[in-house]
This record gives C-alpha cells, sequence and structure tokens, in this order.
C-alpha cells in the first residue's frame, strides 16, 4: 500500500475538542506511521490533538504542512491548563468566546492546547472576559505568555527531529522525575552511543546515516539532564529480554551492561530488572514513560509510543492507571542490588 492509499484518519470536530476550526476538514490527514523510539522519522510533521474527554495528544501526519509548531513548554502548558479552567468555570463554550471577543475559534483551540502563545491584547480580553480580577493572578499569568517561548536545552537539536520526540524531549528536560518501563530496549537515558547507534540502524532501515547520527546526537544529548543541577531523577524498570538481546554484537552489548549497571550506583538513578521467573506482568503491552513536573501548576504526563501512534496522556484517569501499573511493576522487579547481579550474570554469559 502506498501512502496516498492509506486510509484517512477520523477527524475531531468541535464536539470533541476540535484540532481545526470551524468549518474546515482533516480529509487531508493520512494515517500514516507514527514516530516511535526506532521508526524512520522521515515524517513531514506531527498533529497534536486534545479530545475533551481523555486529553490526549496524538501524533500522525499532514499533508502538505511541513513547518514544525512550536514545541510546547512547561510554562505554555500552564497557561493553556489555566485558560482552559477559566472558561470552564466562566461556563463558557468556545463558540460564545469567539462571539464575544471576536478571537477565532480555531486561535482559541491552540491557546487552550498549548499550540501557540496569546498575544497580549488577546490575553486581555480573555482575561477580562473570564472575570479574573486579581492583580497578581493577571500578572502571572501574563508573566508566563512572555516566558512560554523560553526552552530548555531542545533549541539545540536538529530541526530534522520529528515534532513527536522534540515535544518529548522538552517535557524530559523539564521533568522533575521520570518512571520509564522497557521491554525491549535498555532505557534512552542508560544508552551508550555505539548501543544506539546500533539500535538506531537497525530500527531505522531506511534512514541515511547522516539521519541515523542525527539521532544518535539527540539522544546522547538527551542525557544531559541526569548530570544537570538538580538531575532529573530516573527510577527505569528493563525486562530481562532487553538485556539479552545483543544489539550491536556482543562486544557493544557488554559495553553497554557494564555502563548499564555503573549508572545504577547513581543516586539519582534507581534501575531494576524484571526478571523472566515473574512470568505474565502488567508491562507486557509495551513500554512507557511518566513525566512527572515539581510545579504544582503543570500536570504530569504519560508518554507512549507505538508503530501505530505516539501519545501523550494527561488525563487524571490515564496518570493513576499508568502509576499502578508502574508500581505493579516495581514490586515484581527484582530489588536494585539483585538487578545489578542479574545484569552482571548476562555480561558473563555474552
Amino acid at each position: 500500500m502506498t501512502l496516498l492509499q492509506r486510509r484517512p484518519c477520523r477527524s475531531w470536530d468541535d464536539s470533541t475538542h476540535s484540532a481545526v476550526g470551524p468549518g474546515q476538514t482533516l480529509g487531508t490527514i493520512l494515517c500514516v506511521r507514527a514516530f516511535a523510539q526506532y521508526a524512520p522519522h522521515d515524517i513531514e510533521n506531527a498533529r497534536i490533538a486534545n479530545t475533551r474527554e481523555d486529553n490526549v495528544y496524538f501524533r500522525g501526519k499532514i499533508a502538505g504542512m511541513s513547518a514544525r509548531r512550536p514545541t510546547p513548554t512547561l510554562r505554555l502548558r500552564r497557561l493553556s491548563a489555566e485558560l482552559r479552567r477559566l472558561r470552564s468555570d466562566a461556563g463558557l463554550t468556545r463558540e460564545e468566546v469567539s462571539g464575544r471577543t471576536g478571537i477565532n475559534e480555531a486561535t482559541l483551540y491552540r491557546l487552550e492546547v498549548a499550540k501557540a502563545r496569546p498575544q497580549a491584547r488577546t490575553l486581555t480580553a480573555l482575561l477580562d472576559l473570564y472575570g479574573v480580577t486579581d492583580t497578581d493572578h493577571r500578572a502571572e499569568l501574563q508573566a508566563l505568555a512572555r516566558q512560554s517561548d523560553e526552552q530548555s536545552w531542545l533549541q539545540s537539536f536538529p530541526p530534522e527531529l520529528p515534532e513527536a520526540y522534540a515535544t518529548y524531549i522538552a517535557f524530559e528536560g523539564e521533568a522533575s522525575s521520570l518512571l520509564n518501563y522497557e521491554c525491549l530496549y535498555i532505557p534512552g537515558l542508560l544508552q551508550t552511543e555505539d548501543y544506539a547507534r546500533a539500535a538506531l540502524s537497525r530500527g531505522m532501515p531506511n534512514a541515511t546515516k547522516e539521519e541515523v547520527a542525527r539521532q544518535v546526537e539527540a539522544r546522547m544529548n538527551r542525557q544531559a539532564v541526569l548530570t544537570r543541577d538538580p538531575p532529573l531523577r530516573l527510577w527505569a524498570i528493563v525486562d530481562e529480554a532487553a538485556l539479552h538481546r545483543p544489539v550491536g554484537g556482543t562486544t557493544v552489548m557488554s559495553a553497554q551492561l557494564e555502563h548499564l549497571a555503573t549508572s545504577a550506583d547513581l543516586p539519582q538513578v534507581t534501575l531494576q530488572a524484571l526478571p523472566y521467573a515473574v512470568g505474565g506482568h502488567p508491562g507486557m503491552p509495551g513500554s512507557f514513560a511518566v513525566l512527572k513536573f515539581a510545579d504544582a501548576g503543570a500536570g504530569d504526563v504519560v508518554y507512549i509510543e507505538t508503530q501505530a501512534s505516539t501519545l501523550f496522556l494527561e488525563s487524571d484517569s490515564d496518570l493513576e492507571r499508568f502509576a499502578g501499573i508502574f508500581e505493579h511493576l516495581r514490586a515484581l522487579a527484582l530489588p536494585p542490588d539483585e538487578s545489578v547481579a542479574l545484569i552482571r550474570g548476562v555480561i558473563r554469559d555474552l
């Protein structure tokens, strides 16, 4: 099946927190394989839509839209969440807000899902309509709007990175802690350069050496979050299957496992291995990450990659569900010291 023969994705209309403005259509959207951790990254763009019920960001491709949208920052997410809350508290629909302020509904949607930064006059009009009279509150939101374009270290990354991956990097760079379960690969933050290159080369069979090199560079630079001040606190659970798969050959894998065991000694890293002996477990459907933020105004995010889609989940129900899954996996996995012993045993057997 060629790209143009693929079946169009379903569109979101305004009743489901529309991803497009009134009267527009998503007929040109094509269902293509979304960017996954080791999938080809020659995707033109990413579409992030947010449903009212589940707060799900869905990543796909939009034909004819090659320019990258601004990557959501922590400040922009805080501001968008507050604008959604204020509108809800005021009992207004986006259509009603548009009618009373003259702001386009599509623009309102983009402001509420962290896809655009409000201009000063737009923000003032919204705050006036929503009845925000507290000067401190207004000043805080205006400051968020002014500072919402500030990124962490993402700006130094190649612009060719897929938008979904760039968004994840931005979130990871601003998170205070990360819960990561991996069933097939060593966690990206704990990979060696040779392992990453081997995994990406095999996972991206149609990519050029330059494309692979950009992905490897991005992955290695991501690891700076573990040595910043204060460092990201990483709790990683790795299925034993990932320890036995000799990605890159025995020499590369041996060095990777040694690096993994050494990384477990870092105070900001907690590493557990999930042994074969546990049998079935709730992580079998696939890998996931939970990004947690110290800022109370920014909700946590669940990140999931598959061959079909890339999701950022923010609803309370999703956060609770994946936190519960991680707790189950943490209880089933070996303690950190026994996990390191298992890793070193695998090294000896290579």
